[in-house]
């Protein structure tokens, strides 16, 4: 990793990150930004690698993360939060995260996460990977229950998957914020789930997540 970014609001953090980094990639040449707005003014850098924490004080890391998957989708782009639930974790990861880190983690845990990236090892905290594993133990198949839903379900299915927040799914669809509710709560008992996460599983098996963001409106 020669060229890093962090996007890191509090300053002792960005600074513990930053000789993280140098201690696993000393060769390195580390960037930081400190709010979405500062990180939005680097996406057109070349980074190889872009540590992004999730709360930032002008709004989400999940944006920056999605400009620098439609910028450099070969950059590896890795979450840096204390967020350890289910939704942010879909929401990452749907946003184009590569990579979940924990910072509760202990250094040592965080910088062999980190060194594993240059052999093509996702940077996974392991109690995220746990988590993961744990739901996919027990998402059981719903064979033949996605055929049930219709094309506007489907639709909401595939946007909230790839992160996007009911407001959000109300504007790509040119509905109301409440319709986007009853949507999903259509899908939920359909599909018999009770969590972005599952459905974020569900969209994955029906292909919904590499759909393009572009979205009919009615």
């Amino acid at each position: 990793m020669k060229h890093v970014l962090i996007v890191e609001d509090i300053q002792e953090t960005r600074r513990w990150l930053s000789d993280l980094v140098s201690d696993v990639y000393p060769e390195a040449r580390i960037e930081t930004a400190e709010t979405v707005r500062s990180a939005m003014a680097l996406v057109d850098t070349p980074f190889d690698l872009a540590l992004i924490d999730l709360g930032l004080p002008d709004g989400s890391g999940l944006d920056v993360l999605r400009q620098m998957r439609s910028r450099h989708p070969e950059m590896i782009k890795v979450v840096t939060t204390v967020m350890g639930d289910d939704a942010s974790i879909v929401g990452a990861l749907s946003a184009g995260a590569d990579g979940y880190l924990l910072k509760e983690n202990a250094p040592a845990v965080l910088a062999r996460q980190l060194a594993q990236l240059s052999i093509g090892i996702p940077a996974i905290s392991p109690s995220v990977a746990r988590r993961i594993m744990e739901h996919f133990r027990l998402t059981g198949p719903a064979a033949g229950v996605e055929a049930q839903l219709t094309e506007r379900e489907t639709e909401v299915l595939g946007l909230i998957a790839r992160g996007l927040r009911n407001a959000e799914v109300a504007n790509t669809l040119g509905i109301a914020e409440t319709t986007v509710a009853s949507y999903i709560k259509i899908v939920y008992r359909k599909l018999g789930i009770s969590s972005r996460a599952e459905a974020a599983w569900h969209a994955n098996r029906m292909g919904l997540r590499a759909a393009p963001d572009g979205v009919r409106k009615r």
